[in-house]
């Protein structure tokens, strides 16, 4: 009788995996987009997506609607517009873009002093006087501003400006990155230029085919320095960009 039960005992071993083999499991990578019970497709932007746990995993928003599923009410219109800009710059729509997915301005090395700080130290043709005796926070300095030519003593009036910016690289390559490449996208100094706070805001999220810098000297720059940050992270134009970008190009070398 002994060994029959042990002969049981076995055999329901094997049929119960856990029952010998006790290494961690690795739990499943996390869906991009998670279309719910009810069928309402939600990315990482999405209020719902963490709450919602019973889910059929897609890898873009589109593949989720293009199986049937819907969006929440409050991203319709966001999504619409966002896919009608896709189709006017003739690339694919994959994801909504949230600012919040790429981390900007962070103080990587922990003195205090984020990104944009550390910029006008590094840049600034005058010595800089901080706001507190911490020495994180700059407010006065020089600085010139390459895209009016103008000269800028108090640090509120510049803003931190990414040559290529983030919406324009999310469109464009950048919705396939890890948070980790976004964020160093995000503040790389190669793609950063402390400029008068207006013209940033004019330009917007806008690529060289529809804005330049009013300060002419420093256009055939700017356009290098667009090109190559695009060039080292596989960023890719579409054809009707890169058409206008190579004759702007042209001129510049002409």
């Amino acid at each position: 009788m002994r060994y029959f039960h042990k002969a049981v005992l076995a055999a329901t071993c094997l049929l119960m995996t856990s029952c010998f083999d006790t290494t961690p499991t690795t739990s499943a990578p996390e869906a991009t987009v998670k279309q719910s019970s009810s069928g309402i497709c939600h990315d990482h932007t999405s209020s719902s997506y963490t709450r919602t746990k019973n889910f059929k995993a897609f890898d873009s928003l589109q593949t989720c609607l293009d199986d049937g599923g819907r969006l929440p009410k409050s991203k319709t219109k966001q999504y619409d517009a966002a896919e009608q800009e896709a189709l006017q710059e003739d690339r694919n729509f994959v994801a909504l873009y949230n600012r919040n997915d790429w981390p900007h301005w962070i103080d990587g090395d922990g003195d205090c002093q984020n990104t944009r700080h550390e910029l006008l130290i590094s840049t600034s043709r005058t010595s800089v006087s901080f706001k507190t005796e911490k020495t994180c926070n700059v407010i006065e300095g020089e600085w010139l501003d390459p895209y009016s030519g103008e000269a800028f003593h108090d640090s509120i009036a510049l803003d931190l400006d990414h040559i290529v910016p983030l919406k324009f690289a999310h469109g464009h390559g950048g919705d396939k990155w890890s948070r980790e490449k976004r964020q160093a996208f995000a503040n790389d100094r190669e793609n950063l230029l402390l400029v008068k706070a207006s013209l940033n805001r004019q330009k917007g999220a806008k690529g060289p085919d529809e804005w330049l810098p009013p300060n002419h000297l420093f256009r055939c720059d700017y356009i290098a320095k667009f090109m190559y940050v695009m060039d080292k992270y596989d960023l890719k134009l579409v054809s009707s960009e890169k058409r206008q970008i190579d004759r702007m190009l042209s001129a510049c070398k002409g």
